[in-house]
């Protein structure tokens, strides 16, 4: 049996990162980690181990997730602290949080799709946290890739 510390240490990095393709906040994705794996701890004595471990865990993470963004919905929306007509030359860093911002920018299921892309899960997997068939993943995996593509260019990142 594995041990939650286990988990933990396996999981809270990549849970990180899809928090963060949702909030584009680093201090809000280390809450929803946290919450994530609160609601594991307490919740891991009735996992069923009916599907991987890691997609019950994904997909709580989602929940919290998502709930945040209904929460941040109600909340007033601030302007996006970047242009996207923006030209400059920026660094790998830079680049990497333009993508994060464009995720953000997404809808919800094409950023929970998307950030678990990243993550490196199966698309069977990212099916059965999102609850769509394989094949309708594949299909939106690759519109969002055109869409953030599009983004990159706008932004003048792909030369």
């Amino acid at each position: 049996m594995t041990t939650f510390e286990e988990i933990y240490d396996c999981y809270a990095p990549q849970i990180f990162r899809v928090c963060l393709g949702y909030t584009n906040d680093a201090d809000r994705a280390k809450d929803l980690v946290q919450e994530t794996f609160i609601s594991v701890w307490k919740n891991l004595h009735s996992f069923r181990n009916q599907s991987q471990i890691s997609t019950w865990i994904f997909r709580i993470a989602t929940n919290h997730c998502l709930r945040a963004l209904e929460v941040a919905k109600r909340m007033p929306a601030a302007e996006l602290p970047f242009d996207l007509a923006e030209t400059k030359e920026e660094s790998p860093e830079e680049k990497l949080n333009f993508l994060y911002r464009c995720i953000a920018e997404l809808d919800e299921t094409e950023r929970i799709i998307i950030s678990l892309e990243l993550e490196g899960l199966p698309q069977a997997q990212i099916a059965e946290v999102v609850g769509l068939s394989n094949g309708n993943v594949r299909v939106k995996v690759h519109r969002i890739k055109e869409k953030l593509a599009q983004k990159f260019k706008a932004n003048g990142q792909f030369r």
